[in-house]
């Protein structure tokens, strides 16, 4: 048994209807990323699209709890996870996190990872930042993501963003919030936390702004938010829609927004039973069917 895959894990968060595995990639930047990947039992179909979970801006596998697998188990899809540079058991964080990091994640990193994986056909499951970096990936790589589901994602800094990240800065430094986020980070809990919460509050960040590439998004998206979200407005999720969809002209949407009701920042946490529901229904109907095919 590895060191991950403890028999804890395994029965909070693993299903053993899945065939898990859990290792260490190499990219081509040679930094190792930590990843977990469940399979369902039977034949590879190799036309059938990988569910991969792209994680937030403090994320760690463990985050996710049964999430994966409850994802994979509603749409007979596979599934693939794995920890960004600095996260959790993948290596150290950059010592300077620059004004584009999100871009970089998504234009730089996101293809080795999925190269060093072997993953051909994917469906990018992004929450927060990883719903930011789901959006770039899906105009970057048009021919390997075959659809894209983003849970709080940001394409720019607005007023609430940033009384939220205030907010987690006052908890980071009068609450238990470090010891409890050191549970996943262990001693990269400090640079992490300061990594995330300074970018977003220094003045040359305030100007971010994803929406140029959301025009170059060519498959399906579901762009979901909790109306309670602390870090984020309800505008964003317009913007999304409205910047993938203006490619569309006159066809049918191709981005669709929900709002989840009774939810905060998580939506894969805070309405679970809701948002598995919603991204497995949406596969179905907005996939093509041969991809995602019930296994027998």
């Amino acid at each position: 048994m590895s060191e991950y895959l403890t028999a804890d894990r395994r029965s909070h968060y693993y299903s053993p209807a899945l065939n898990w595995q859990e290792g260490y990639l190499v990219p081509e930047d040679g930094v190792e990323i930590h990843y977990i990947y469940g399979q369902h039992s039977g034949a590879c179909r190799a036309d059938r699209p990988v569910l991969v979970l792209l994680h937030e801006a403090l994320g760690h596998l463990d985050m996710w709890k049964d999430f994966p697998s409850r994802l994979a188990l509603a749409t007979g899809l596979d599934v693939f996870a794995f920890e960004r540079q600095g996260y959790g058991g993948s290596g150290k964080p950059d010592e300077i996190r620059p004004d584009d990091y999100l871009q970089r994640e998504a234009l730089q990193r996101l293809a080795p990872v999925l190269d060093a994986a072997g993953l051909a056909s994917v469906i990018l499951v992004g929450h927060s930042d990883g719903g930011s970096v789901a959006l770039l990936g899906a105009a970057e790589l048009p021919s390997r993501v075959a659809a894209i589901v983003t849970m709080a994602a940001h394409v720019r800094v607005d007023g609430l963003t940033r009384r939220g990240v205030k907010a987690a800065r006052r908890m980071f430094r009068e609450t238990d919030l470090p010891a409890r986020l050191a549970r996943y980070h262990g001693e990269q809990t400090e640079p992490l936390f300061w990594l995330w919460n300074d970018t977003w509050l220094r003045d040359s960040f305030q100007g971010l702004d994803l929406s140029p590439w959301l025009d170059q998004i060519q498959c399906p998206a579901l762009i979901m938010q909790g109306v309670d979200d602390q870090y984020g407005e309800v505008a964003q999720v317009d913007e999304i829609c409205a910047g993938i969809n203006r490619r569309c002209e006159g066809e049918g949407l191709q981005a669709e927004a929900m709002m989840l009701a009774n939810c905060r920042h998580i939506p894969h946490l805070e309405a679970t039973d809701a948002c598995v529901a919603a991204i497995s229904d949406f596969i179905k109907q907005r996939v093509s069917s041969g991809q995602v095919a019930q296994l027998a």
